[in-house]
């Protein structure tokens, strides 16, 4: 008469596996609930497995720059303004209630930290532009570093650089309906805006590529 343990793979060794898998599922639970409550981070706390876990992550000793805007009353930095011409500023009115027709944007043209100013004034009734500016901060002042006032003319950045358009009109063409445009590229150096290429484009064709000023480099 055989014993039980020579009895072969019956009812006691599959209880025996049951109460093994069990307590393993049983142990791992417990560690995971330990790793979770470690600071919430769970395995991580370990460090990185890779560097794509941390892309985009600071690092504690790398200080993020702001990137907060100080706003500026456009209206009154034209107004004031001993460089903008009294035309521009006969234009600088309410087109309805508080609403005044200027364009203003924000970015970096001329490599410092603070971002530069660039307003377009504008014509209440049909939008042309009559003036753009570029207005530079130092010392908690703002001084004009660059104006256009041959209307229509708009002032825009363009990655870093500051590119103005101005539109073309034929003999007898409509303010609504201008023959074509000259877009200029401007770029700060030496202290000053100097250009850098000129695209003329005639309205209705396929404009053309930019040129380069000549002796540009």
């Amino acid at each position: 008469m055989r014993g039980l343990t020579d009895a072969g793979p019956g009812p006691a060794r599959s209880t025996l596996r049951a109460v093994s898998a069990a307590a393993a599922a049983l142990t791992a639970f417990a560690l995971l609930v330990s790793a979770c409550g470690s600071d919430g981070t769970g395995a991580r706390d370990e460090g990185p497995a890779g560097s794509d876990s941390v892309a985009g992550a600071a690092s504690p000793s790398m200080v993020v720059p702001s990137t907060t805007t100080q706003r500026v009353d456009a209206v009154r930095l034209v107004r004031t303004d001993p460089l903008v011409s009294a035309a521009v500023k006969r234009e600088l009115k309410p087109c309805a209630a508080d609403d005044y027709p200027v364009d203003v944007s924000y970015g970096e043209l001329t490599g410092g930290a603070p971002s530069e100013v660039v307003v377009n004034v504008l014509t209440c009734g049909d939008a042309v532009g009559v003036g753009s500016y570029v207005y530079r901060e130092s010392d908690g002042r703002y001084r004009n570093v660059f104006r256009a006032e041959e209307p229509p003319v708009y002032a825009e950045i363009d990655r870093g650089d500051l590119v103005v358009t101005k539109q073309v009109y034929g003999r007898g063409d409509p303010v609504s309906n201008p023959s074509g445009e000259n877009v200029i590229t401007y770029h700060w150096s030496g202290g000053r805006f100097t250009e850098r290429y000129r695209t003329h484009n005639e309205y209705g064709t396929v404009a053309g590529e930019p040129t380069p000023v000549p002796g540009d480099t």
